[in-house]
């Protein structure tokens, strides 16, 4: 069964999002994510900002490359609703770190934080009705 006939075949909540609205949204909120982290990511190499403003940056940045092949590749919903918390928590984290440096970053973020708070708790419903499937 591919990953879409999988996904079809879950249990989910009546307010889910079709997988090409989802797919949509993302490609939004990519090419924001690529500058504002970019730009973190150069502002630490340049010494402008200390690497610890960037660690959430690059752990948000591992959980949320690392979603897709859990949730669709291994099928692990469990797993999958445990990243998709720390991708939320390191949102958190990266408003508040970058926000004394370059507030601009971090309200930037805050598109990217809306969906993923949707996105958590479409997880954890889609992970709850499924449970031992």
């Amino acid at each position: 069964m591919n990953w879409l006939d999988w996904y079809n075949s879950l249990a989910k909540p009546s307010w889910t999002p079709a997988p090409a609205t989802i797919g949509l949204i993302w490609q939004i909120l990519y090419p924001v994510i690529i500058v504002t982290f970019g730009f973190v990511f150069v502002q630490a190499a340049r010494r402008k900002v200390p690497w610890l403003v960037a660690l959430p940056f690059a752990i948000n940045l591992v959980a949320n490359l690392i979603f897709t092949p859990i949730q669709f590749g291994m099928r692990n919903l469990s797993l999958a609703s445990v990243d998709i918390l720390v991708v939320w928590v390191t949102i958190i984290w990266m408003m508040v770190a970058i926000w004394r440096h370059y507030r601009w970053v971090a309200v930037a973020q805050v598109p990217y934080f809306v969906w993923v708070s949707l996105a958590t708790v479409l997880q954890l419903s889609i992970t709850a009705m499924n449970w031992g499937k």
